[in-house]
């Protein structure tokens, strides 16, 4: 890991329909860093993610990704920005007229790679998440664990510098569970850093890294103490 920053937002606040969310919100992640952003379910966490790849900008603050400053970005520039990260949904979103192969190959279509480095690139991240046995497959033919390593190899087509990871585990069994989070270790492992939202603590504890939590519109740093995540002064 370096000291390179791939992730900054700086007192970042945001608000729907007048209802604050966020509230000069600090977070950085570090080039190869993984970090877990936990915190109940509709405190906003997925929020952050959205700021990240500009589906939403911020009341106020600045967001930076690699070396875009996301909300000051043309609307011309978000696909470049969105190269720089891979995504990976809770929901699996993938094209259910397309068999895996194709799912993953249309990441580099919509790019405009040419016809061999898609073929190359779509063997070479299915054989990393375990799955160039079911190319052919569709994704009816998948178990929600196969879905969602489709998902991670359709993320990492493109080679983003970050995933990032929106319950990626939300609706898996134990055993498809540890088959992600292994696969996203390996990621990170390359190089990738990850930010991954989760509630499960037990993910948390299992698979330690920087875990961070937004409460009361903040962020806090947090380690294990026992059986308790308690806040820690951060040097974000």
């Amino acid at each position: 890991m370096s000291d390179t920053t791939v992730i900054e937002l700086s007192n970042v606040s945001l608000s729907y329909d007048a209802r604050p969310i966020l509230s000069n919100v600090n977070l950085k992640v570090r080039n190869g860093e993984f970090v877990y952003l936990i915190g109940p379910t509709g405190i906003g966490k997925s929020s952050i993610l959205k700021l990240l790849y500009r589906d939403v900008v911020p009341d106020t603050g600045a967001v930076r990704v690699t070396e875009f400053p996301v909300n000051k970005i043309s609307m011309k520039q978000v696909p470049m920005l969105r190269r720089r990260m891979g995504i990976v949904f809770q929901d699996f979103q993938l094209l259910d007229d397309r068999n895996v192969y194709d799912n993953v190959a249309f990441a580099l279509q919509v790019t405009g790679e040419k016809p061999k480095f898609i073929k190359q690139r779509v063997l070479e991240v299915l054989g990393l998440v375990g799955l160039s046995h079911r190319r052919k497959n569709m994704p009816s033919d998948l178990s929600g664990g196969e879905q969602q390593r489709v998902v991670i190899a359709r993320a990492l087509a493109n080679e983003p510098r970050i995933l990032l990871a929106d319950e990626p585990t939300g609706n898996l069994d134990p055993k498809a569970t540890q088959d992600i989070m292994e696969i996203l270790k390996q990621i990170n492992n390359r190089g990738t850093a990850v930010l991954m939202v989760t509630h499960d603590y037990a993910i948390v504890k299992r698979y330690p890294f920087r875990t961070v939590r937004l409460i009361d519109g903040q962020i806090q740093d947090l380690a294990w103490k026992g059986d308790k995540l308690v806040p820690i002064k951060s040097p974000v």
